[in-house]
């Protein structure tokens, strides 16, 4: 019988999103106010460019000042971004409301739609949020 537990030595695979920005510092400290983001790992240049590790509860993210010279542009280069983030919570209202007072706007409140309790917000940095939760699950 195969043995399905995972070691230090062997992880379980994971995909975690990497967000350009042109002010890393100024976006962990957004991700950190407007989802309770906390720090697992950071690296802060000289030059002031930051590389983080971020969870909101299980979930991970990084974010990272864009370079160009390694083809890492943030949406506001871009003139907008190429994927939206969708995080799945128990109360979408409130963390919706968490992200907008602290500096997301909004592009369409919390509402049911497509089966879910959905809104969408753009961070101060370009990236698309979708906050929701399944309807019928507690």
């Amino acid at each position: 019988m195969a043995q399905d537990s995972q070691s230090a030595n062997d992880p379980k695979t994971s995909i975690a999103p990497m967000l350009s920005v042109r002010n890393g510092a100024k976006a962990v400290e957004f991700y950190k106010a407007a989802f309770g983001a906390g720090v697992l790992f950071r690296i802060d240049d000289p030059s002031g460019a930051v590389v983080a590790r971020l969870s909101v509860e299980e979930a991970e993210f990084w974010v990272a000042d864009e370079s160009p010279e390694h083809l890492n542009f943030s949406p506001e280069s871009l003139g907008g971004g190429s994927v939206r983030m969708v995080m799945i919570v128990q109360d979408p209202d409130a963390a919706f409301a968490r992200a907008v007072t602290a500096g997301a706007t909004v592009v369409w409140p919390v509402s049911n739609k497509y089966g879910w309790r959905l809104g969408r917000i753009v961070d101060p940095f370009g990236h698309h949020w979708e906050i929701g939760k399944l309807l019928g699950v507690p």
